[in-house]
């Protein structure tokens, strides 16, 4: 990496941010669109009560929203389901700018993504004390190294990847996830202790459960270091009991975009695909 480049992930300037002072109020879309933004912000109220009545309709559950962010012709609307499952995802709702007009029956999500949410809701109400015991060990890795999560308050304003916490999200995928979810719209109020038995009894392809780690460098000057990478690696690795899963590794350095919301940069170290740690 070049000295100008490596400068530049290491000085905060009007596109970067020390990932402890990130609220991710500055969020934005790709083509965020101000004027689109204005006419939701005068309606702020009614989209919450629509976008809340859509996921109860569509999916049997209440969320709260976080967030809600312009685009070209519509919103996105971040939200946080209040119960269990627990996940966050989005809601998206069209808005004709010439008539400053918002169809509210036309607000959809886009296929598969809150169906994905809630699997990966569903895996970590089935396997509890396992992602416990890999909380326990990720939050010690706070204490252990030089490194922090994402503040909760980021993911909120800025995530929609299924269940996710301050260290880690979850992607579950295939036809053993698909019958899990059936099982929950036919009983939105199932608890842990069935969705257990069952995957117990149709145990998923570690590939199938991506569980992505990331961790941010907690000293504004530092920049990822192999070792702490290497050494969180090597434990999860050694670790028993923790969830079934393919695990993927991001080390960042202390900023984040502000206006993506990714830490993720050219100075990021990482153990991914096809290097991903298998966990059975």
């Amino acid at each position: 990496m070049s000295q100008s480049v490596h400068k530049r992930y290491n000085a905060e300037s009007e596109n970067v941010l020390s990932i402890q002072k990130y609220t991710g109020k500055d969020y934005r879309l790709y083509d965020s669109n101000e004027k689109i933004f204005d006419i939701a912000k005068e309606h702020s109220e009614e989209i919450n009560d629509t976008v809340r009545a859509f996921f109860w309709k569509t999916y049997s559950t209440n969320v709260k929203v976080n967030n809600i962010v312009s685009a070209k012709d519509s919103v996105t609307v971040f939200v946080k389901s209040v119960n269990e499952p627990c996940f966050h995802t989005y809601a998206v709702l069209p808005i004709h700018e010439k008539e400053k007009k918002i169809m509210w029956n036309r607000i959809w999500s886009q296929e598969g993504e809150v169906e994905r949410a809630i699997k990966s809701g569903l895996y970590v109400m089935a396997f509890d004390i396992e992602f416990n015991m890999l909380d326990e060990y990720l939050e010690s890795a706070t204490r252990n190294f030089p490194i922090i999560g994402t503040p909760e308050q980021v993911i909120d304003m800025t995530k929609a990847n299924g269940y996710t916490t301050p260290y880690y999200f979850i992607s579950p995928s295939g036809s053993v996830f698909e019958k899990a979810f059936t099982k929950f719209r036919r009983n939105p109020k199932i608890r842990g202790q069935e969705l257990r038995t069952f995957f117990q009894e149709n145990l998923p392809c570690p590939k199938g459960v991506n569980i992505g780690i990331e961790f941010y460098m907690k000293e504004k000057d530092a920049t990822p270091e192999q070792d702490i990478l290497d050494a969180i690696v090597l434990d999860i690795e050694n670790m028993v009991g923790i969830p079934r899963g393919a695990y993927s590794f991001y080390l960042n350095d202390n900023f984040i975009d502000i206006y993506r919301g990714i830490g993720k940069k050219d100075n990021t170290l990482t153990k991914k695909s096809p290097y991903k740690l298998l966990k059975e």
